[in-house]
């Protein structure tokens, strides 16, 4: 599905236009001017709902509302609204999700004045409200379909000088939908060749260059971390580079990486059977990579980003890897893996020596890599890890302008002692304690000679719960926070 048709307008309601009317509304706010103009077609019933607190503007409060000229309006709450174009993003997510029901072809949204940050962050919403997943549903009977919600509009005070933003947030929306639709694929469409795929028909279209390796090429660099998770299956493991040169020739890129588990069934370390259909999202990260390669080329950013993702899948077979095996690393580290369902990190072991050869500015890697992550942050914060206070720094201020917040968690040289090795360099597990911490000390072993972060996103990237402005599923995250950290690097001209 393409993005949602967008058309800026300025306050024009005309009902035979307008089939569908979301008013965003934060607590203890009011109604804008527009909404009251608005507001003289309803007889007053908007103000008198927000006047007699029948409509108290909390967070994803809907009120609907009808006219006899067929027009229709909701209400639609943003709390406290302490982060507006946060708040507004999750408030037009709702409404998209409203108009999906109710069957609306377009739905119009009404903001308060013409903030960029809140323009941008409403079409960004609004697309992952209209988002859903149905290539493996057969489509119900003509009789019982509903009209899918396929254009927005936004009523705004300048729309020549609102564009800008309007278009910004297109371009985000799309990596996002991006990244959610590879997310809810089920893994055997979702292979390694498919991510292969997709990541060439974004080089193709945004004239980027593109390298695919297989299980031979990989053989030659002696990545035999990555190789030893996929020595289980018979499809071809794939690592795929993406190089975007929107900057000068000799500037250092932004290296973005992801671990893209097509399906982790833990291998011989093999995981309990209930819930393991969740799996299908261990490759979030590297959705998110591209994801974000396909926003940062739409934005056109001046700046050179390469997104390095790895493809594979975790399963038990005669010729998988086993719990004592010893494997060395491109970089030439051994490690020995006690936990083959601690698979993630082996992967981006390599993946985080292959980005070396790129010379990066920074390297930031986004991974659905531990339990442990979920049960110290739960499913609101992403862990963030890192080699230097300024990175961090930066990876944490991209994902709250983003809406993704992240939390710093500490690496500490105490920790290395639980993923010390009797027979290796490292151990690729350091048991229970620490889990999240020690899984990115294990990443920091490998990621050699340039600023690094690393995301835990396993708490984040997707949700097995309804959230309200979104469905189960994929989230999206990480793409805005990768698109946020090359935004915050682009100098202004």
């Amino acid at each position: 599905r393409m993005t949602l048709a967008l058309d800026l307008r300025r306050a024009d309601l005309n009902p035979a236009r307008t089939p569908l009317i979301a008013v965003l509304v934060a607590a203890e706010e009011g109604l804008s001017d527009t909404a009251r103009k608005l507001d003289s077609d309803l007889g007053g019933s908007l103000a008198a709902a927000v006047k007699d607190r029948v409509f108290r503007a909390s967070r994803d409060e809907v009120l609907h509302f009808a006219s006899g000229s067929a027009l229709r309006v909701m209400l639609i709450g943003m709390g406290k609204a302490t982060d507006r174009p946060v708040s507004v993003r999750r408030a037009a997510a709702v409404a998209a999700r409203q108009a999906r029901k109710l069957g609306a072809e377009r739905l119009t949204i009404i903001l308060r004045g013409d903030n960029e940050e809140e323009i941008e962050s409403a079409v960004v919403g609004a697309n992952m409200g209209a988002w859903e997943y149905l290539e493996t549903k057969t489509p119900p009977p003509v009789s019982e379909r509903r009209a899918p919600l396929t254009a927005l509009t936004l009523l705004v005070d300048d729309p020549r000088r609102s564009r800008k933003a309007a278009d910004s947030g297109d371009a985000i929306a799309a990596g996002i939908e991006l990244a959610r639709t590879l997310g809810m694929m089920p893994g055997n469409i979702c292979t390694p060749d498919h991510f292969a795929d997709t990541a060439r028909d974004i080089a193709k279209r945004h004239k980027m260059k593109v390298t695919v390796l297989g299980r031979k090429e990989m053989e030659k660099l002696e990545m035999g971390a990555f190789l030893s998770v996929a020595q289980g299956t018979p499809q071809e493991p794939r690592l795929v580079a993406l190089e975007y040169r929107g900057g000068k020739l000799k500037d250092k890129p932004v290296v973005l990486v992801g671990k893209g588990l097509c399906f982790d069934t833990g291998g011989i370390s093999i995981k309990p059977a209930q819930g393991m259909e969740w799996m299908k999202f261990d490759m979030c990260g590297a959705a998110g990579v591209l994801g974000a390669m396909e926003a940062i080329a739409r934005l056109a950013l001046p700046l050179n980003v390469v997104g390095i993702i790895g493809a594979t899948t975790n399963m038990p077979s005669g010729t998988a890897v086993k719990p004592g095996d010893v494997v060395r690393a491109t970089n030439g580290k051994f490690i020995e893996i006690i936990n083959t369902d601690a698979e993630g990190r082996l992967v981006l072991a390599d993946l985080l020596g292959y980005a070396r050869d790129f010379n990066p500015a920074l390297v930031v890697d986004a991974a659905t890599l531990t339990g442990a992550c979920v049960i110290a942050l739960g499913h609101s914060a992403s862990g963030v890890f890192g080699s230097d206070a300024d990175s961090i720094g930066e990876v944490l201020d991209a994902g709250r302008r983003a809406g993704e917040p992240g939390w710093e968690l500490p690496l500490w040289d105490d920790f290395k002692e639980l993923i010390a090795s009797d027979v290796a360099d490292v151990k690729n597990s350091g048991g229970r304690p620490a889990g999240a911490i020690t899984a990115a000390l294990f990443l920091k072993e490998f990621a050699e000679g340039y600023p690094w972060v690393h995301l835990d996103i396993a708490g984040t990237a997707y949700s097995e719960t309804d959230l309200g402005w979104l469905p189960k599923g994929p989230t999206g995250i990480p793409v805005g926070t990768f698109v946020e950290i090359c935004r915050a690097r682009v100098t202004p001209s």
